[in-house]
């Protein structure tokens, strides 16, 4: 019996999964199977790659989270990490080794669209080869680097000789021909990477026929950190923390921060008090309104070109959450606030006064978003450059892999502090924000209701810290000076980040570093699927759907 004929598998309460019913599903497909911290792992033939990632998918794992790609001593390794859209916390791995002789197995783009990219940054950095893949090349380096960095084998001291490439219409022998028998009028346009529209360091290869977008490839790697790397060198207990804060610095960063101090934690079973988790969700909140406000800033200078009464009215508002998180943190952007096991320090005193600033900011928002919507949202120009522009398909944009903003704006009701509880986040009264419309206009519209919502959160935080006993507030747990988690130990974990679901994989070795670390960057996966949003388009609606992503090329390159 063929995998596809096997029954669906019953799932009752969220999370519930039964892996040994998934496990006969996949038949001889799977070849062993391990325990991860986060789920269960089935390792699965290179040859059956394919056919094991469409039977979970059929199952409802329809979300690929991230891939990592790691170089063992004696092997290559591919880890899917999938999750459920509808059931966050119903996850499983499929991990496909190959021999370090032939890294080489079946790829993961037939099923998941997403897998593109990170096929090919896997690829890129650790050198292993995906069959039928429909574009495997390089993602970060250029096309003519010799090696892959992350292999054992690499060979670090060789020098590189990076040649300058020729641009050519990447779609010029496809372009149809015209019943006159005369080529379309096509032309490549290079836009960026130094150019404000595309947000950073971004390189976007376009093809235009007239005005319109016939092909768009995002160009990206220019400002390429190596930030994971900088994380297995550095141990886990006091050196990691300081390096979320530079993944999205817009700033976001207590977000970042949280998404390595869950995964952390979890792998180091580290408990953190109730206090530090109500002043968590609290200063994270504070962040995701700092970056929304940003993104609606952006996007109105990039839509409507005012920089007065759009930028500078977002930016003033803005500024005044930086003040409240400089009291807090004593850092405008780089806050390195949280600690594994909960927080550096409590609220500033005196602490009334922190409570009425922060009051009195959350009591002026809806004012503030009225004057956004009178400057921007019922605007007649921005509405001609937004409405039907850079839609994305509400099963496309899953199978692209998006999450937050640009996932809710095409209507997939998504959010993990819901969908995976941590934090203070299940003890609050909050709503996820939804819209159906796919569009640039629908993503700006979500953000500023989410700068609503998140301020009902810090609102009711507020509420519960003013009124907590002073002998109870523990900031942090019990945490070992140096923390050397059992090796062997697999792990991601998320968190809900500005721009979406931002996680962490880690693999411990038995020593106070990691001896894997992935970042999983909305940022990087909700660009992957821009020329789904704007072939067709016209050249103006490109810049738009840009601005509507707010990426930041920091999270993207990482």
């Amino acid at each position: 019996m063929s995998m596809q004929d096997e029954p669906d598998v019953e799932e009752t309460e969220p999370g519930a999964v039964d892996y040994d019913a998934l496990e006969d599903l996949l038949g001889d497909a799977v070849v062993d199977r391990e325990t991860h911290l986060n789920a269960e792992a089935f390792v699965v033939r290179g040859d059956a790659v394919t056919d094991a990632l469409s039977t979970l998918k059929d199952q409802g794992f329809d979300h690929m989270a991230s891939l990592t790609g790691q170089d063992y001593d004696d092997r290559y390794e591919s880890i899917y990490h999938l999750r459920k859209y509808d059931d966050a916390q119903s996850e499983v791995s499929v991990i496909v080794p190959t021999p370090r002789d032939d890294p080489s197995h079946e790829s993961a783009t037939p099923v998941y669209s997403t897998a593109n990219w990170h096929e090919r940054e896997a690829y890129d950095l650790v050198g292993i080869n995906y069959e039928g893949h429909p574009d495997l090349r390089r993602i970060l380096l250029p096309q003519s680097w010799t090696g892959h960095p992350l292999s054992k084998d690499y060979d670090q001291d060789k020098p590189q000789i990076v040649t300058l490439e020729k641009h050519k219409n990447p779609i010029e022998e496809d372009m149809e021909v015209e019943a006159t028998g005369d080529d379309l009028d096509t032309m490549f346009l290079n836009i960026g990477p130094h150019h404000p529209a595309t947000h950073g360091v971004l390189h976007l290869k376009t093809v235009l026929d007239g005005e319109q977008v016939a092909d768009v490839d995002p160009d990206i790697g220019y400002l390429h950190r190596c930030q994971e790397q900088m994380c297995e060198k550095s141990t886990y207990r006091h050196q990691i923390m300081p390096y979320p804060d530079r993944w999205d610095y817009t700033p976001a960063g207590i977000l970042n921060e949280w998404a390595y101090a869950r995964a952390a934690e979890d792998l180091a079973d580290i408990e953190v008090p109730e206090y530090a988790q109500v002043i968590r969700t609290m200063s994270a909140e504070l962040t995701r309104i700092s970056a929304h406000l940003l993104a609606v800033a952006t996007f109105g200078l990039d839509i409507v070109g005012d920089f007065a009464a759009v930028f500078m009215y977002a930016m003033r508002d803005r500024d005044i959450v930086m003040d409240i998180l400089e009291d807090l943190t004593g850092q405008r952007m780089m806050y390195n606030y949280l600690r594994l096991g909960g927080v550096v320090w409590d609220l500033p005193e005196p602490r009334e006064e922190f409570f009425e600033k922060v009051r009195q900011f959350l009591d002026a928002v809806p004012e503030k978003t009225d004057e956004y919507h009178n400057v921007l949202t019922q605007n007649e120009l921005f509405q001609m450059r937004t409405v039907d522009t850079g839609y994305y398909a509400h099963e496309v944009a899953k199978d692209y892999g998006a999450t937050g903003p640009i996932a809710r704006a095409s209507g997939i009701d998504y959010d993990l502090r819901r969908d995976d509880p941590y934090g203070y986040y299940d003890e609050l009264d909050w709503d996820v924000v939804t819209r159906e419309g796919g569009d640039n206009y629908a993503r700006l519209m979500v953000r500023m209701r989410e700068v609503e919502e998140s301020a009902k959160i810090i609102e009711q935080c507020i509420d519960i810290l003013e009124d907590w006993p002073e002998d109870e507030r523990d900031l942090q747990a019990n945490v070992p000076r140096s923390l050397k988690p059992d090796a062997g130990q697999e792990i991601y974990r998320a968190v809900e980040g500005a721009k979406g679901e931002l996680g962490i994989y880690m693999r411990s070795d038995g020593t106070d570093e990691p001896a894997r670390f992935k970042i999983r960057g909305p940022s990087f996966v909700n660009l992957s699927g821009l020329h789904e949003m704007s072939e067709g388009e016209l050249i103006s609606d490109l810049v738009a759907t840009i601005g509507s992503l707010d990426i930041v090329l920091a999270e993207v390159d990482r």
